[in-house]
């Protein structure tokens, strides 16, 4: 003991020390800065002790740590076999258990009912609910394992695979993180919202991180034809934005191109909603003049008009409660687009032949291919509507983009056209439909499927059962941009390629305008000087 009354350490054997190669000043008692790196894994795992110089850690198994105080650790029972490795590979290579986790904090983490896991910072579970147990668990002991291990089932952390991971960046902020992953459950392969929080002590440092498992499971219950299919990552990102704004009262418009699956995203807004359990009603708003407008949206009263023989409620109110989704928005005639803004601004309506307002309660999603911005500098859409919509737009993917979710795709849409049915597609049938370009998406790749199962005598489809139709694919029409028949100036070569890109581009004008290096403004003054000439 020395003058305090402390143990000291005893000191190696020459022998030991030739043994494992390390120098009489390898052998120092942990210094304050080797104390501080490790503080996580002294204090959960008493049987590791660590001694280091010039990066390296002098680890011994079986010690005993006698107390902690501040910066010092005092250890006995150190004549053992000893091991000098990197301090980083030291970090990474003994697991911490969860018996060394507060009881108070464990018994904690069992009572939720979502899945739930305690981490340190290097992807070690700590300690696991009963939740995360029954929907990752195994046979094998999920604690000291690694998260990415068990749910992904990476060799690395998520980050190193080209995703996004909440660990990393809690860890670097000291905030809570939030992403939607694709995760391997009892269910198999689901869409599984993460969400990790930094769990911290009284000194305001983190100690823990807390993760939290919400399964996407929007389409149950019966409903396996609305369940959205995809594990592309510009489909994850998509699928996270409707999961974030789901949760809000916030309008949401969906853009993209025809038959991307618009109606579905915002019948799965309505599901992940807290207004779930309420009715979704769907407008279609093409074609709609303005009689028929007020009468499908507000309803009438009896004796309203020659043939009202009785009251009928409109769309806004058989929504109340739930979701109103307008599909195709664009399509509105301006004459009608006051009449839409009156009820979103105010809330309240009347039906034909009504006196008395009625108050409005839905949840507003809008849908369409057009491009209103566009539109709305075109005057034929106004402004103050566009803004009212415009609160949260989602770009949806168009299917060539998200060509790796194809077989999956395809086989949802056969068990849906031909239930029970064993038919498939062979693999050079779906390298075929890989190189279309599908520029109808879903709902021209179902027509394809649809027409070669009336074809097929067998239950395996073959290229010679695909049909594509007349329309050109993306890859031949992005040809035709190129195609001249006789030489012609630089300006106006650009004036056809931009009328070119403003009909081809799936997104808005700003996104247009940042692909092609020019502002918004410059963009829209080039097109409209394009329209003018031709």
């Amino acid at each position: 003991m020395d003058s305090t009354g402390k143990k000291k350490p005893v000191a190696l054997t020459p022998q030991e020390r030739l043994t494992v190669g390390v120098s009489a000043r390898e052998e120092l008692t942990c210094t304050a800065s080797c104390v501080l790196a490790n503080q996580r894994l002294l204090q959960s795992n008493p049987h590791a002790t660590y001694h280091t110089s010039n990066k390296q850690c002098l680890i011994s198994i079986g010690y005993q740590i006698i107390r902690e105080k501040q910066d010092k650790i005092d250890l006995v029972n150190i004549r053992h076999i000893w091991h000098t490795m990197p301090f980083h590979t030291a970090i990474h290579g003994i697991a911490m258990p969860s018996s060394r986790i507060p009881p108070e904090l464990v018994t904690l983490l069992d009572s939720f009912p979502e899945p739930k896991i305690l981490l340190n910072e290097d992807y070690r579970i700590l300690a696991s609910n009963s939740s995360y147990r029954r929907e990752f668990g195994t046979n094998g002991k999920i604690e000291g394992r690694y998260c990415y291990e068990l749910s992904h089932h990476y060799d690395k952390p998520c980050d190193q695979a080209g995703e996004n991971c909440p660990l990393l960046g809690a860890r670097e902020s000291g905030e809570p993180r939030r992403v939607l992953h694709v995760h391997y459950t009892s269910a198999g392969r689901e869409h599984v919202e993460v969400e990790v929080v930094p769990v911290k002590n009284k000194a305001g440092n983190t100690t823990y991180f807390m993760e939290t498992m919400h399964a996407l499971r929007h389409a149950q219950g019966g409903a396996q034809d609305r369940k959205l299919v995809g594990y592309s990552q510009p489909f994850i990102r998509m699928l996270e934005l409707a999961r974030r704004v789901a949760a809000r009262e916030s309008s949401v418009l969906l853009l993209g191109e025809s038959g991307t699956g618009k109606e579905l995203v915002a019948q799965a807004i309505h599901d992940m909603s807290p207004r779930a359990d309420a009715p979704f009603v769907t407008v279609e708003c093409s074609g709609l003049t303005e009689t028929l407008f007020e009468s499908e949206m507000f309803g009438y009263e009896k004796g309203a008009f020659t043939g009202a023989v009785g009251r009928k409620i409109g769309l806004v109110e058989a929504a109340h409660g739930g979701t109103l989704f307008l599909d195709e928005v664009g399509d509105i005639p301006l004459s009608l687009q006051v009449k839409l803004l009156r009820l979103l601004e105010a809330g309240t309506y009347r039906r034909i032949g009504g006196v008395e307002p009625l108050s409005a309660d839905f949840r507003l999603v809008a849908a369409t291919h057009r491009d209103l911005a566009e539109m709305v500098m075109e005057g034929s859409f106004r402004q103050d509507l566009y803004f009212r919509l415009n609160v949260f737009p989602i770009e949806l993917p168009p299917l060539r983009q998200r060509l790796e979710d194809l077989p999956m795709l395809v086989e949802r849409l056969l068990s849906r056209l031909e239930p029970g049915s064993k038919t498939m597609l062979s693999d050079e049938a779906i390298l075929i439909l890989k190189q279309h370009s599908f520029p109808g998406n879903v709902r021209e790749l179902r027509n394809i499927l649809e027409r070669a199962l009336i074809m097929v005598d067998g239950n395996t489809i073959l290229p010679r059962h695909l049909h594509f139709g007349t329309m050109k694919s993306g890859k031949e029409a992005s040809s035709a941009a190129t195609a001249f028949d006789e030489l012609i100036s630089l300006a106006d070569m650009e004036k056809r390629y931009l009328s070119w890109a403003a009909k081809n581009f799936s997104g808005d004008r700003k996104s247009l305008a940042e692909k092609l290096g020019m502002s918004e403004r410059t963009l829209y003054r080039k097109l409209n000087e394009a329209r003018q000439e031709s």
